[in-house]
């Protein structure tokens, strides 16, 4: 019975062999049809070949299916089985890739094969090419061809399909962080949801952390300063009391850089400031400037951005209380595209306790690096495609500019973590679900010293409203969301 079998399999092995393998592409093409939209998210996730999603999707189902074909018919079965054993090798070479060489290591495949881990995957897929290449030795041999020559033309194929698989990884890792066509690669559990506080109302806003505390300003009561412990343990309000207050005040703001913190509304040019452990503020800038921004690089030193008199465009400056005359503009910083002031619209920020200021455009993706001195350190771009501010502005009788259209947002916030900037994303991404979109905040993770994007993560909604701000110590990352200021920590080396 035994040499009955091994007789039938060595007559028919060449078939046996193109049966299994027509199956198997057969069953992996209707696989990925049936589900084509999750494939294309979970190629463009892949940590080799995000860049290529688009045209790998489509043009592994049509190999597949082709070389199926070629297998079931006698005349065309050899260029099938050298096909089989190309697009086996490149898959056999991309998982090995992936084990040893990618930033992470994703989920498995699905269907039948979604047991199976990414080691057991390789020795499947190490099986299927020492198959492919016994059956072309097997038919060479019975239709008497030179074995020598399907020899090196196998090992050639197998040489070939490593080859461009390794020349897209190469290719796809410089465009995703360097060049990208906007590919999101979202990294595998970068932040940990760790814990929750309700706050009672959600008209908080960050003020800073400092020394083990998270201070919170309030849009609807300004005068009072919040400190929660970074435990969250202990929540706090202290009334402050200005030493000057007779000012037709519009919006208050507040921010803290220890010891101190300060008070400001640039429609009156006034800053304030108090130590942290007293509630009383006094007066330490009046009449310095005008602004709508602000951020303390030190004591007596902050960045603005200020609208200028004379043409009514939006610039950088640093005002500074011990230097005459105090501020000085720095008019290069942000450049106009369409009218100087919603085209260069853009959120500041300052890194605590390092030399680093950053300005990222509402409406363009870029962001800019600046020392303490606003001399300019990089034009960095984010991975969405809009270079140029997708908005239409309306000139007034009065002078005044409104925009006259709905404005096309890019980006929308960022909190600074070392060498990094963490920002809110408000565009869409391709192979992105529409679903994660709509119930989350998409944080996109770049460096500040060089061009390059490192990946992306989610930051789920609260009672359908989305996250409003963020900042981090460096060891947890605190978001505010609705109601709630949530921590969560953030896994070590998650973005390197």
């Amino acid at each position: 019975m035994i040499m009955i079998v091994v007789n039938f399999i060595g007559k028919h092995f060449v078939k046996i062999v193109s049966i299994l393998l027509a199956l198997l592409f057969m069953y992996a093409a209707a696989n990925k049809l049936l589900d084509f939209e999750n494939f294309q998210v979970q190629l463009a996730q892949s940590p080799l070949l995000s860049a290529y999603a688009g045209i790998i999707s489509y043009g592994i189902i049509t190999i597949e299916l082709i070389v199926a074909v070629m297998l079931c018919l006698s005349d065309s079965r050899q260029a099938g089985l050298y096909a089989s054993l190309g697009l086996m090798s490149a898959f056999t070479i991309y998982i090995y890739l992936i084990l040893n060489y990618s930033d992470f290591i994703p989920c498995s495949c699905g269907g039948i094969l979604e047991k199976l881990g990414w080691t057991e995957h390789l020795i499947f897929n190490i099986c299927f090419v020492v198959l492919s290449a016994l059956g072309i030795f097997v038919l060479v041999r019975k239709n008497k061809g030179k074995t020598w020559n399907a020899i090196l033309l196998s090992i050639s194929t197998v040489i070939v399909s490593c080859l461009v698989v390794i020349i897209m990884f190469i290719s796809s890792e410089n465009i995703i962080k360097k060049e990208n066509n906007f590919t999101r690669r979202f990294l595998q559990h970068p932040i940990f949801d760790d814990k929750t506080v309700n706050l009672s109302v959600n008209s908080y806003y960050f003020a800073g952390i400092a020394e083990g505390k998270i201070y919170l300003g309030n849009l609807t009561t300004p005068l009072f300063i919040a400190m929660i412990d970074t435990g969250f343990q202990n929540l706090t309000r202290v009334k402050i009391t200005l030493d000057k207050k007779d000012y037709p005040f519009r919006n208050i703001q507040l921010q803290v850089k220890s010891p101190y913190y300060y008070l400001y509304d640039g429609n009156v040019p006034i800053i304030y400031r108090g130590k942290l452990n007293d509630s009383i503020a006094h007066t330490i800038s009046y009449g310095d400037a005008f602004f709508n921004q602000l951020s303390v690089l030190d004591s007596g030193k902050f960045v603005l951005r200020v609208q200028k008199r004379a043409d009514k465009q939006y610039s950088i400056g640093s005002l500074d209380l011990n230097r005459n005359p105090k501020l000085e503009l720095k008019p290069t910083v942000l450049e106009k595209q369409i009218d100087g002031v919603f085209d260069v619209d853009g959120r500041l920020g300052v890194e605590a306790g390092a030399d680093k200021v950053v300005y990222t455009y509402y409406y363009r993706n870029e962001y800019i690096v600046m020392d303490s001195n606003l001399n300019i350190r990089h034009r960095l771009n984010t991975i969405d495609t809009t270079k140029t501010a997708n908005i239409s502005v309306t000139k007034l009788s009065d002078g005044r500019k409104k925009m006259n259209a709905p404005s096309f947002s890019v980006n929308k916030g960022f909190a600074l973590l070392g060498d990094l900037i963490l920002n809110r994303s408000n565009l869409k991404g391709k192979h992105e679900p529409a679903d994660s979109w709509k119930t989350s905040s998409i944080i996109d993770v770049y460096r500040t010293d060089e061009q390059r994007y490192i990946g992306s993560f989610y930051i789920r909604n609260k009672n359908g409203k989305a996250m409003s701000a963020m900042i981090s110590d460096g060891i947890y990352l605190y978001v505010l969301v609705d109601n709630e200021l949530q921590r969560y920590r953030i896994r070590k080396d998650a973005f390197k």
